[in-house]
């Protein structure tokens, strides 16, 4: 064997082995490689096909954390009339020798390459669940950037970094930004752009919610929510919403409470419904109510309900047991 004949060469995802010297019946192992956090083998040998192994180097990573590796393959000769042989693109569980080999039909002797080119290399975990990639893809490189975001906002939110606005709640003050607020909702950006009082004091009064639940509206448009904190305040961050024009929290508050609803809550959820315009809800609570026969459960309730609820809405009701109690 020449010097260097068993030497493979790397770059980033790439690897090449140049081989100088290939009789007719002959096996070649090469050099270990690294890809990834393997060192990787390969070898050649001839019996009517070439025969092209692809395998890591036995170890303790390869055994307990073995590759499911995504790659091609890419056999030409060195002559002056390049001819190549390219693979399908092969994904399996690379452990052993055994575990992948490529007959190229070629009667390629004396010098020639062996390209590899890995499109990705996973981790297949021994007890189980989704193999995930070493290679940060455009999803994971995104997560990692929303998550280093989250953090700087969060900060900003909690230790009041370069804050610029002071809001008043029913039970006392928080720090925000402008910049933030703005961005998240029309209303905060037009009262701060025309609003000469807002402008100039940086001040806003919010006193229809508690210090509490404000503050939950902030880490909302903050992105720093926890869920505990939403379900508490879901009601006061629905009328935020409205009041505010913020885009998607009306909607995340409106799923969120059709999701827990029972005989206790159904009669409140169903004037939140009318009052902000939530169709889905108002249809989930008629449905809960008369479809589903839960009227029966809070009899006792209905008749308080009735005397505050809308005139319209209870038009609605009427029409919704009229509907039910057809007679098919």
């Amino acid at each position: 064997m020449a010097m260097g004949d068993s030497r493979v060469d790397t770059i980033a995802r790439l690897a090449q082995w140049k081989i100088d010297n290939f009789g007719p019946c002959s096996y070649k192992k090469s050099d270990p490689f690294k890809v990834g956090i393997w060192n990787w083998y390969l070898s050649i040998e001839r019996n009517r096909y070439l025969y092209i192994h692809l395998f890591p180097e036995p170890s303790r990573v390869s055994k307990e954390q073995p590759p499911i590796a995504r790659f091609i393959l890419r056999v030409s000769n060195a002559g002056s009339s390049r001819r190549f042989y390219i693979s399908p693109v092969h994904e399996r569980i690379l452990r052993t020798y055994d575990d992948f080999v490529w007959p190229v039909d070629t009667s390629f002797v004396g010098r020639f390459i062996i390209d590899v080119e890995f499109l990705d290399l996973k981790i297949c975990p021994l007890n189980g669940g989704e193999a995930s990639s070493i290679w940060p893809s455009e999803g994971k490189l995104q997560s990692i950037a929303s998550q280093s975001t989250l953090s700087c906002l969060s900060r900003m939110l909690d230790d009041a970094i370069h804050a610029d606005l002071t809001i008043i709640t029913a039970d006392g003050t928080l720090r925000a930004h402008k910049a933030i607020l703005s961005a998240s909702s029309p209303v905060f950006q037009s009262m701060f752009h025309h609003n000469l009082r807002e402008k100039e004091s940086s001040t806003i009064h919010i006193e229809d919610m508690s210090l509490e639940s404000c503050t939950a509206l902030l880490r909302y448009l903050y992105g720093t929510i926890k869920q505990d904190d939403f379900w508490k305040h879901r009601l006061a961050l629905l009328g935020a919403a409205n009041k505010y024009d913020i885009t998607g929290l009306k909607d995340v508050c409106e799923d969120s409470l059709l999701e827990d609803l029972n005989s206790g809550n159904v009669l409140e959820r169903l004037n939140e419904a009318w009052l902000y315009q939530l169709h889905k809800l108002k249809k989930g609570c008629l449905t809960f109510l008369f479809d589903f026969g839960k009227i029966y459960d809070v009899r006792d309730e209905v008749n308080n309900f009735f005397q505050h609820a809308d005139r319209e809405l209870m038009m609605e009701m009427f029409q919704e047991v009229l509907t039910v109690w057809r007679p098919v």
